[in-house]
């Protein structure tokens, strides 16, 4: 990553939250401890954050605490051929009429761009993709209610008495932050209070992970492998992480990459 694509990252993580620590920081910009030091080091000789031991903070603590977790905008930057393909085979399962959930994030952001002929119900908490699918589609969209995350372009509302419990989904797709033997974990306590409200009202739990999330791992878990119907993701999944959603019951299906390069090429073609 551009030396000046991890300084934009570090300012808004700053501001996020009131103190972001190295590791949070390496894990944001998938850089290393020693590289992370010098950018924040240069950072404060510029007077744009205030270095801190083990970390920065924002020379004007934020007042609005924000989400755990990587913005919208460096998310969708990653593994964009991967998050298409599998993006392709999500909506390859719905049929027109199916009520579904799709929860915000960039691999089932990605599902907008092959749902624009279908003539489905969709409930969503992302403005990205009610926008997208308002614009370009003839699907009815229902948005939910709550608070703005901006960074993440999502709406989250911890409240029971929300617009979420009076609708009903065959299907809810969603992303994580990663995938492992204990099920879906994500990195943010009112992502898991909100997404578990959505899981209740789906009849099935459709997860779109790229291969790299089976070897990421947080201390939040949002629901068990017996919770999930299916998995899809990329042709880079581990033998023994395949075997794992096997004997869990879940069911896998691996998207062709190249299949969903060709798709994009005759897009840009068009």
């Amino acid at each position: 990553m551009h030396e000046k694509e991890r300084h934009r990252i570090i300012l808004s993580a700053v501001q996020e939250k009131p103190v972001v620590t190295v590791p949070e920081l390496v894990d944001l910009t998938d850089s290393s401890e020693a590289t992370i030091r010098r950018d924040i080091a240069a950072l404060h000789v510029q007077k744009k954050l205030r270095r801190v031991r083990g970390g920065a903070e924002a020379l004007h603590p934020p007042q609005f605490v924000g989400l755990a977790g990587r913005p919208f905008t460096v998310n969708e930057t990653l593994n964009t051929r991967q998050k298409q393909a599998i993006a392709r085979e999500a909506v390859a399962l719905c049929e027109d009429g199916d009520p579904i959930i799709i929860n915000g994030g960039t691999t089932t952001f990605q599902m907008v761009h092959f749902l624009t002929n279908r003539r489905m119900q969709v409930f969503t908490n992302s403005f990205n993709i009610a926008e997208h699918l308002l614009k370009h589609s003839k699907n009815t969209i229902m948005l939910s209610g709550g608070t703005i995350y901006r960074e993440q372009n999502i709406v989250l509302s911890p409240f029971d008495n929300d617009v979420t419990r009076n609708f009903y989904a065959r299907r809810m797709f969603m992303g994580a932050q990663g995938l492992g033997p204990l099920g879906l974990m994500e990195a943010d306590p009112l992502l898991i209070q909100a997404e578990q409200k959505l899981i209740d009202q789906a009849d099935e739990l459709v997860v779109l992970v790229d291969s790299t999330k089976f070897r990421k791992r947080s201390s939040l878990i949002l629901c068990g492998l017996k919770r999930i119907a299916t998995v899809i993701t990329d042709s880079g999944i581990e033998d023994r992480d395949a075997a794992m959603l096997e004997e869990a019951g879940v069911s896998l299906i691996v998207a062709n990459v190249q299949a969903g390069a060709k798709t994009e090429n005759a897009s840009a073609s068009a």
